[in-house]
């Protein structure tokens, strides 16, 4: 199975993927084996196999014995709203003895909900009968993207600014001011300066290295799925400036498992970049990802990268210091990228001519829920939930008024329709509890359960804890436990919500309890029902 690969420990996750493409699931001498080949005890193996969720292990050794294929139906917020609980009773009895059902925290196609991978296909909106009829007809392996290549985006009049770069034509320095000028924050969540990361990261004695954190794992969020699969070169070209930018030594992708019909495109087109000379010499590799929202986490993505769990580091020292494999290292996010290429290519008047409420720029934000046309929907950076809604989503859905919304994901808060017209930007909501981070925008109606909906997030970070500190492992599954009475504790709620936000580790606790917290500042009849 391994073939000619390099038996490197950082390369586990990797092999871990290769095995259980091969066999469908991972066997007790396979992980001996693959500690054998890797040099390292078995423990951590299978320590490792069994910390990420898309990983099938079995206690049976028979190599004759065909796995059953996986079924993952999404559990995702909206998901749910879109009857996900009985798709997957209706699957657990049709496909019995025929496929291994399974929960998925969330799939990543919100706006297609309900969503199903059977295998490595992505079903979406899924029926139980269609399921069934893939997994009949044996078609559960990943679609073919149709995204543009490299040939036709470079006819298009790609990667010319690139090619400068490369030529000498233009200085790092640069780059870096425009997109200073253009006053581009990161993305992924956080909302740190682009401008300032990139000058800090090539500020580090080399080699330096830059990760493109394509694992969006947080429930409500698909876009850099979108752009990957629209226009995937404005991103790769994004990636290259950035990397000639901060000199780094090589270019890693950490690609979301879940986007199977992804991955074979970008090494495709990773593999095209390095063959036309427009690597800049730098080595492009792409690593999957296997199944953890902490993942998503720069440090716990950078655990993943070099073959461990994904445990978030402490901090200091940060990532921009010592990262991956201990050296300085640029983490950006898809969305970042793609918005950094054309800030580069055109200026950064093609970024602060858009806006609104007094924002600049454009966001693209992944809109799901009780709306009549959800999807990624390119808008002014400080549009407003009600103008996002009726300007790019036709309006709620029928027969749903607006009630509340989640404007950051599971982690953001919820928000009531009172927030509506205030400016979906970074510096909105976090005096009120939230955050609209990666843009994540969930829409709720005035018929949805708060109370439920609380309780399902409350249950996902409670599944998702890494479990490496004790304010997030004990405080998540507390908070599930709390919100399961008629009436609320408040009072140990918001004390709970401070410990974790204190203490955690990572974002993970620290923004999980904005869903409580949320809704008893906001919503207070629901705590005393």
């Amino acid at each position: 199975m391994l073939g000619e690969a390099a038996r490197r420990p950082d390369l586990l996750v990797e092999y871990l993927h290769r095995l259980h493409d091969g066999y469908g699931e991972l066997k007790p001498r396979h992980l001996v084996a693959l500690a054998e080949a890797l040099g390292v005890a078995p423990v951590q193996v299978y320590e490792v196999a069994t910390f990420y969720a898309h990983f099938e292990i079995t206690g049976d050794d028979d190599e004759d014995a065909e796995a059953p294929p996986v079924v993952r139906v999404c559990t995702g917020l909206t998901c749910a709203m879109h009857g996900a609980d009985a798709l997957h009773a209706a699957l657990e009895a049709r496909l019995a003895g025929r496929a291994r059902v399974r929960w998925a925290p969330c799939l990543g196609r919100c706006e297609q909900a309900p969503a199903v991978l059977a295998g490595k296909a992505a079903l979406a909106p899924a029926t139980a009968a269609g399921v069934e009829q893939a997994i009949a007809d044996g078609r559960t392996g990943a679609d073919a993207s149709a995204a543009p290549n490299l040939v036709m985006y470079s006819l298009e009049g790609g990667y010319q600014h690139l090619r400068a770069c490369l030529d000498g034509r233009h200085a790092p320095h640069e780059v870096i001011a425009a997109i200073e000028a253009a006053g581009l924050r990161g993305l992924g969540g956080a909302g740190f300066p682009t401008a300032r990361k990139w000058r800090t990261v090539r500020g580090q004695a080399g080699p330096r290295f830059l990760v493109v954190n394509a694992d969006e794992s947080e429930p409500g969020t698909f876009k850099d799925r979108f752009l990957l699969e629209t226009n995937p070169h404005a991103v790769l070209e994004g990636m290259l400036l950035a990397a000639w930018a901060v000199d780094a030594a090589e270019v890693f992708i950490y690609l979301r498992d879940e986007h199977h019909h992804l991955h074979a495109m970008l090494a495709r087109e990773l593999t095209s970049l390095e063959a036309a000379g427009l690597s800049g010499g730098r080595a492009l590799h792409l690593r999957r990802g296997a199944g953890a929202y902490v993942c998503g986490e720069e440090s716990a993505m950078l655990e993943s990268i070099e073959g461990r769990r994904g445990l978030p580091r402490q901090r200091p020292p940060y990532v921009a210091e010592r990262g991956l494999f201990g050296r300085p290292t640029l983490v950006n996010n898809v969305e970042t990228l793609y918005w950094a290429r054309e800030i580069i290519v055109h200026g950064p008047e093609t970024w602060t001519r858009h806006g609104r409420n007094g924002h600049v720029g454009r966001r693209a934000f992944s809109v799901s829920g009780r709306v009549r046309a959800p999807g990624v929907k390119i808008a002014p950076n400080g549009i407003s939930l009600r103008q996002l809604v009726d300007e790019h989503c036709d309006g709620m859905a029928e027969g749903h008024a607006l009630g509340a919304f989640l404007p950051g994901g599971a982690s953001g808060g919820i928000f009531p329709a009172g927030f509506a017209d205030e400016p979906l930007a970074f510096g909105t909501f976090e005096p009120h509890g939230g955050f609209l981070g990666a843009g994540g925008i969930v829409v709720l109606s005035a018929r949805d359960d708060l109370r439920a909906v609380a309780r399902h997030l409350a249950a996902f970070f409670a599944h998702e804890s890494c479990g490496q500190c004790a304010p997030c492992r004990l405080g998540t599954e507390r908070a599930t436990r709390l919100l399961e009475p008629p009436r609320w504790d408040a009072a140990a709620l918001e004390d709970l919500g401070a410990a974790m936000a204190d203490a955690s580790i990572c974002g993970l606790g620290q923004a999980a309890p904005n869903v409580w917290r949320t809704l008893l500042r906001h919503f207070p009849e629901v705590a005393g029902r």
